[in-house]
């Protein structure tokens, strides 16, 4: 009779672990939050097909959400890919977990060059590893350009920062990136200052700089000016590289008549760095990891790059690029122009201070 009990237990705790088995295999998830269109969906349906992963995915279109998140306590995210200089002042605050290289085996296919940048900011690259890297420069509907400033090279960041300029193209409409780390960086160089500067005299001539655009600029955002420029809603845009590339795709998808081009100025320009990364209280470390590795396959890079036009950081990805994208000069830059890119450095809490309230001031007019 105990047997007979036993053998009816066993099999009852037998039919409990088949029902719940794909249960259990449906509560694997890796929760991540990246930048708004950075992604092919697609991928993420594929690692859940191989891995059995659930991917929980959210979007957020500047490093300020992302940062206030992370220093406020538990975020529930696994993976982030914040921006190099926030990476770096977030390293310092202790919000991330160092990776397991031993979990991300795809690593190896980094390129070199890309992460040694990238270890200005995360020294031995413990914390992170390269996701994209980009340019910000000037997009614009080429026609409409040519019709008001006539038909001359848009090479120069004389186009936005003198206001005779300016004005001649802001009828029909004028974004500019809500990122003070760039426009600031970037008034800096214009000026023949260090674009790393941390002078507050220097940022405030930045400042007056970056004032003069605001009669003439119709938005600051991060992502709007993407579906903007490609519906023809405005005709110029400081903005990110492979943003300027998707408008112009969209464009062609609608066939509305709509050219845009985008374009690196003579004078330098900012090179950013976005870069996978862990929170220190990521509640699936292992699904993270095997997240992370995925999407650093060569054919996953590659994806990612023809569907958002970012370059990636694996470099093996390159022969699974389309053509137009990774000859393309403005994504993947040749040697001379890569000369001409610069990285900065996080501000200190001061300086940041200083460079809320100035930015507010340029964006505001008061």
């Amino acid at each position: 009779m105990i047997r007979n009990l036993s053998a009816v237990f066993c099999a009852m705790l037998l039919a409990v672990a088949v029902a719940t088995a794909p249960s259990c295999a449906a509560d694997k998830v890796v929760h991540v939050y990246n930048w708004s269109d950075y992604i092919d969906a697609k991928t993420l349906n594929e690692f859940t097909r191989e891995t059995g992963i659930k991917v929980v995915y959210d979007t957020y279109d500047s490093n300020e959400i992302l940062e206030t998140k992370l220093l406020a306590g538990r975020t529930g995210y696994d993976v982030v890919v914040p921006s190099a200089t926030f990476l770096q002042r977030q390293i310092k605050t202790g919000v991330f977990q160092p990776l397991d290289m031993s979990k991300i085996p795809n690593a190896r296919n980094l390129w070199p060059e890309v992460m040694k940048r990238l270890a200005v900011y995360d020294p031995g690259n413990r914390y992170a590893v390269n996701y994209m890297w980009f340019t910000t420069g000037i997009a614009f509907n080429t026609e409409k350009v040519w019709q008001r400033l006539g038909k001359v090279p848009v090479d120069s960041w004389d186009v936005v920062f003198k206001p005779e300029n300016l004005k001649r193209v802001a009828d029909c409409g004028v974004y500019v990136l809500d990122s003070p780390e760039d426009l600031f960086s970037i008034a800096l160089r214009y000026l023949g200052f260090n674009p790393d500067s941390k002078k507050p005299d220097e940022i405030r001539k930045a400042a007056v700089l970056l004032a003069q655009m605001r009669p003439n600029v119709k938005k600051y955002h991060s992502s709007e000016y993407i579906n903007a420029l490609a519906n023809g809603d405005i005709c110029m845009a400081i903005g990110w590289a492979g943003d300027a590339f998707q408008a112009r795709n969209r464009a062609l998808e609608a066939k509305n008549g709509v050219n845009v081009s985008y374009v690196i100025p003579k004078e330098g320009t900012l090179m950013s760095l976005d870069s996978f990364a862990i929170p220190k209280d990521a509640p699936h470390v292992a699904e993270a990891h095997a997240f992370i590795d995925f999407m650093l396959r060569p054919e996953m890079a590659a994806r990612n790059t023809n569907v958002t036009n970012f370059a990636n950081s694996v470099l093996e990805s390159k022969p699974y690029i389309d053509k137009g994208v990774v000859d393309n000069p403005v994504i993947y830059p040749d040697a001379a122009t890569m000369a001409r890119l610069f990285t900065v450095s996080p501000y200190d809490a001061q300086t940041q201070r200083l460079v809320t309230r100035e930015w507010t001031r340029v964006k505001t007019g008061k």
